[in-house]
């Protein structure tokens, strides 16, 4: 390690990286100089390396806060892969091995120690960290302390002990979401208010976002699987249990490896199916939001919601999980009326307060913004971090602008059809009543004789879906959850019911799009040179060695940096060493090997 850029010859000796990403060289300076930092940084970004890179430098033993067991044996392996000494803290561990480790932390021979939030606040483990030598704390995901935020972790919030009893000590909290009112709440918790705030880009150009209106959600993602995703991995959020375990079984008929998660399984079946995700190929996980946020799998290539999240965070949240090496990836979802429904039901339903409830109110309604945008997706989602760009070329509605036409008539129609209907029903009987479909309910109810009985019969019953969708999203109309999802008038209908305000609409037609590769991605194949073959015998000697070692395969090396191998074909180790991925101990680990099977190839 040279005097002159100690942080630099970490990067390339230990990680094996050529250049420091984004702000990452100024945290790491800020930090490893005794500054107490707040990193907002994309899935992705490289946020670890911020804490990682520090933790080498700095005397003592770096003490890191993670929220989940899977993420922690996940990055540990991951640093012993590249030589580093680190160890985690947590239940999986026997007695005896707990003890043995804690002694080994207070001797200062580990790099870097996870904790769970849970055990690091308790007596005995703030008495251990009081012996021991720390380097810094680094608090991750941090918006886990916002009781506004979307993966909310009551634990976390007694995180700010640390200041108190160990002022003296560096603290790095990090996080991949947080608007502006989660991060004060950051700040103030974890008691940062000196900290420095680091704030990344949050855009991810190597993410398509797409989202479509829903009406076979199933058949919808299953064609979307099968015509952009066969055979790669995937998450497919769900809102319910059933619809999970239903959604899972039902692609598996369809021929899709695909598997469940959901808090209401056994430990062992959730342990399992995630241990399975994680190392073998082309897994497709339907999951509640209780899945993800431990995963650090780098392959993922597609996000998809089959129900609407409740906020933007957590939308972006879950979609940073596709993408995380770089290369081209999905974020996609099919949205309906009845997703609206159900987030606004459970907001009313729910135990919080009112100021709770009006927040959640508000983060829904900017992702229902989001949602009926006729602008970039990524321009929209930006914004709402407090972030200008420009459109992105790779999102729906930069690929296929919508089409915005005068609804101005429809929305009169469907606002007069809530109101002569007594606003007591939902937009199946609406549609019915403005196509003038007779049965038997409408019999029943005398809605035969209505004025308004086939005034819309010149727009179909998808586009009278879409009409009403818009018009609670805009706030012309609202959802009586008393009602059993019933739509009612609101103030802001009079203007249009009379004919003073005109309303506009996006009209959307789902059509085929072809994959373009977005500025700043980084393509499967970096170049035209990539030997194919010899891909395919690095990912299969990756696979085997993944196998002996009990760990995920992309912990042994990325598949950017095989893609990389191959395209460059390097003949010894000093070529070899110059790819990004390849640290020192990975060259002394790998290099013979991989160095053999490029020379294998070059037979072919």
């Amino acid at each position: 390690m040279s005097a002159n850029d100690p942080a630099f010859d970490v990067l390339r000796e230990t990680f094996g990286y050529a250049e420091f990403r984004g702000p990452q060289r100024a945290i790491i300076e800020h930090v490893t100089r005794g500054g107490d930092a707040l990193v907002l940084m994309p899935t992705g970004g490289g946020k670890s390396l911020c804490y990682q890179v520090p933790a080498l430098l700095r005397e003592g033993t770096a003490v890191v806060v993670s929220p989940l067991i899977a993420l922690m044996h996940d990055q540990v392996g991951a640093l012993r892969q590249l030589g580093v000494r680190a160890a985690f803290l947590n239940s999986t561990l026997a007695i005896d091995e707990a003890h043995a480790l804690e002694r080994s932390f207070s001797r200062g021979e580990l790099d870097l120690l996870y904790v769970a939030p849970e055990r690091l606040t308790t007596a005995r483990c703030l008495d251990l960290i009081g012996r021991a030598r720390v380097a810094l704390f680094a608090i991750d995901e941090a918006h886990c302390v916002s009781q506004w935020g979307h993966d909310f972790r009551p634990e976390y919030l007694q995180l700010g002990v640390l200041h108190e009893r160990f002022a003296a000590v560096p603290r790095i909290a990090l996080t991949a979401t947080a608007d502006p009112q989660t991060r004060a709440e950051i700040i103030q918790r974890l008691a940062l208010g000196e900290a420095r705030v680091f704030v990344s880009s949050f855009d991810r150009p190597n993410i398509r976002y797409t989202i479509v209106d829903k009406a076979d959600a199933r058949l919808q993602l299953l064609r979307f699987i099968r015509a952009e995703h066969a055979g790669e991995a995937g998450i497919v959020y769900c809102l319910s249990r059933r619809k999970v375990e239903e959604t899972a079984h039902w692609l598996r008929d369809q021929g899709v490896g695909a598997l469940a998660y959901h808090a209401g399984m056994d430990s062992a079946s959730r342990n399992e199916h995630q241990a399975r995700f994680q190392r073998e190929e082309g897994i497709v996980m339907v999951a509640t939001i209780a899945f993800g946020m431990g995963i650090d799998k780098p392959d993922v290539r597609f996000v998809a919601h089959l129900d609407l999240p409740k906020s933007i965070e957590g939308y972006y949240q879950e979609t940073g999980r596709a993408g995380r090496d770089g290369l081209p990836a999905d974020a996609w979802m099919a949205y309906g009326l009845g997703d609206v429904v159900q987030q606004r039901r459970l907001i009313d339903a729910s135990a919080a307060g009112e100021a709770y409830k009006r927040v959640s109110t508000a983060k829904l309604d900017a992702l229902l913004a989001l949602c009926e945008s006729a602008q970039c997706r990524r321009v929209r989602l930006l914004a709402y971090f407090g972030e200008d760009s420009e459109a992105c070329g790779n999102c729906d509605t930069c690929l296929d602008p919508p089409r915005i036409w005068d609804a101005t008539e429809a929305a009169r129609q469907a606002l007069s059809a809530i109101y002569r209907t007594g606003q007591r029903f939902g937009p199946v009987h609406l549609v019915d009543v403005l196509r003038g479909r007779m049965n038997e309910r409408l019999l029943r109810w005398d809605h035969h004789r209505l004025g308004v009985f086939g005034i819309g019969a010149a727009l179909d019953d998808a586009q009278w879906r879409g009409v009403f969708r818009q018009l609670v999203a805009m706030g012309y109309a609202a959802v009586d959850h008393a009602g059993y999802g019933a739509l009612k008038l609101t103030a802001a209908a009079r203007p249009v019911l009379r004919g003073e305000q005109p309303v506009a609409m996006r009209r959307i037609a789902e059509r085929k799009r072809g994959r373009r590769l977005p500025a700043g991605a980084v393509p499967m194949a970096p170049n035209a040179s990539l030997d194919a073959k010899l891909l395919a015998r690095l990912k299969a000697w990756r696979s085997d060695e993944a196998r002996l070692q009990a760990l995920p395969a992309y912990v042994i090396l990325h598949d950017a940096t095989l893609a990389e191998i191959a395209s460059r074909r390097p003949r010894d180790e000093t070529e070899l060493a110059r790819i990004p991925g390849i640290g020192s101990k990975r060259l002394e680990r790998y290099g013979r090997v991989l160095i053999d099977l490029v020379k294998v190839s070059g037979g072919d």
